[in-house]
């Protein structure tokens, strides 16, 4: 089965399957249909898409308390990636380790504590590896992809670049599949009322949380 599925559909399904009503305020759909039809391939022709989202992994990651709001599109051949405030650091704030030359937090402090640096990214040796030998000719693509800032527009041609290492927003040659993914994923947030592009200021840039220190 080729059908484009998001987490958010279980809900939905697990209910379908007991027999209750699916209320009117999920947005996903059942997949009892899929699974029980007999056809391979694309069995929903409505499921070529899938829209996914990110405000969020860890608190504090960066001044302020402020997310790094992210929606995406991917179908079976392009993925399409908004970045809502390209500014922000996604791995969170460095703590001035974009200095190549400054002096990083131990190893052991980095495996062990997310928040030594780019806390929106959990702690590991992998990630302390990463941070000590940022400054190597050999490894700072590598760290500029893991820990570096995103433009505004992602765009992966997935046919021949399945990892999305190489970001083709921007390249005329791809223009009119970047402005039909972008005007796909804006219209499906509009129409299931994503605060990030109905509300203003938007509830997730604060998050309601409890037992924050008072500076958070």
């Amino acid at each position: 089965v080729d059908d484009f599925v998001n987490l958010m559909d279980l809900g939905p399904t697990f209910l379908d399957a007991a027999g209750v009503s699916v209320p009117d305020s999920m947005s996903a759909d059942s997949l009892i249909s899929v699974l029980e039809s007999d056809k391979s391939g694309q069995v929903d022709d409505d499921r070529t898409f899938v829209v996914t989202g990110r405000e969020r992994h860890a608190v504090n990651a960066r001044e302020g308390n402020l997310p790094y709001p992210q929606r995406a599109i991917r179908t079976k051949d392009f993925l399409y990636i908004h970045n809502f405030a390209p500014d922000r650091w996604p791995a969170g704030d460095p703590c001035g380790l974009d200095d190549l030359n400054a002096e990083a937090p131990s190893f052991e402090d980095i495996t062990k504590d997310a928040r030594a640096a780019y806390g929106d990214m959990d702690a590991s040796p992998t990630k302390a590896w990463m941070i000590h030998h940022r400054s190597e000719e050999d490894m700072q693509v590598m760290f500029q992809l893991g820990f570096g800032k995103r433009p505004k527009e992602e765009l992966y041609d997935l046919r021949v670049d399945p990892h999305h290492m190489n970001n083709i927003a921007g390249d005329p040659t791809y223009a009119e599949i970047q402005k039909t993914l972008a005007d796909k994923l804006m219209h499906t947030l509009r129409e299931n009322n994503d605060p990030r592009l109905v509300e203003s200021p938007c509830r997730f840039e604060h998050a309601p949380f409890a037992g924050l220190e008072p500076d958070a």
